[in-house]
């Protein structure tokens, strides 16, 4: 596991000590790279601080952005943290453990390997419908039907900790495409289903959500994406000539 290409992702968070507390769990894990979804200066700096104690340089060093899409750009593989389940909140919840497993082998070694984003939602409402879409996974953490919700920074500390403790040789030689490269693939693909109509079936969006979820969890490298992307264009060519 090459923790470096780890990416904690906190979407919305409001209470500061919260995220002082996610910053010393992921330090107690060795995963450094912190980003928020929100504005710094809604943050109250001081309490993140006092939960945070020697780990305060995560939260110094965060970067914020407007959307979890734009957090995880640059990721090959994002996955939602969440609770709850339903048609709109993604088919299969992986397990952490299997979640890492995936990680473990995206996230490669110190020279190669993709970055993966771990994303977690609000203190109140976690991850909502549409945050979890921009998603291409999703993970849930086990707990008492009774009391099942956790703390942010509990959530936090047990996905760190999971990655952490998971050490395969099962990892990549190479650098999978990142999400931002990925949609240009997934596009390529819906393009050219449009041009043989296949949409008159079944709707777009839904499709390249589709698409988009499958293929980041295979981690495709460039020349993979590019062959893909050749079989579609050549099968709708081949389409037009009939």
């Amino acid at each position: 596991m090459n923790l470096d290409n780890i990416v904690i992702v906190l979407s919305r968070p409001e209470e500061p000590r919260n995220i002082g507390a996610a910053c010393r769990a992921m330090a107690n894990n060795g995963i450094h790279k912190l980003r928020i979804v929100g504005k710094k200066e809604e943050i109250d700096l001081e309490k993140v601080h006092v939960l945070a104690i020697h780990a305060s340089y995560i939260f110094d060093n965060a970067e914020y952005f407007s959307s979890i899409t734009e957090a995880c750009s640059d990721c090959a593989c994002s996955c939602g943290t969440t609770r709850r389940r339903g048609k709109k909140r993604k088919g299969k919840l992986l397990l952490p453990e299997e979640f890492a497993k995936v990680a473990n082998r995206i996230s490669g070694t110190e020279k190669k390997g993709g970055k993966v984003a771990v994303v977690f939602g609000n203190e109140r409402t976690g991850l909502d419908d549409n945050e979890i879409l921009e998603c291409e996974m999703g993970v849930t953490i086990p707990s008492s039907e009774e009391f099942g919700s956790l703390n942010l920074s509990h959530a936090v500390q047990i996905m760190c900790y999971t990655l952490f403790r998971y050490n395969e040789k099962n990892k990549i030689g190479y650098t999978p495409i990142d999400s931002k490269r990925l949609k240009k693939t997934v596009t390529t693909i819906a393009d050219n289903l449009q041009k043989i109509g296949f949409f008159s079936v079944t709707g777009r969006k839904d499709m390249e959500i589709f698409w988009r979820d499958i293929l980041s969890r295979s981690a495709l490298s460039e020349g993979e994406a590019q062959y893909i992307e050749k079989i579609f264009d050549k099968a709708a060519g081949l389409s037009k000539k009939r």
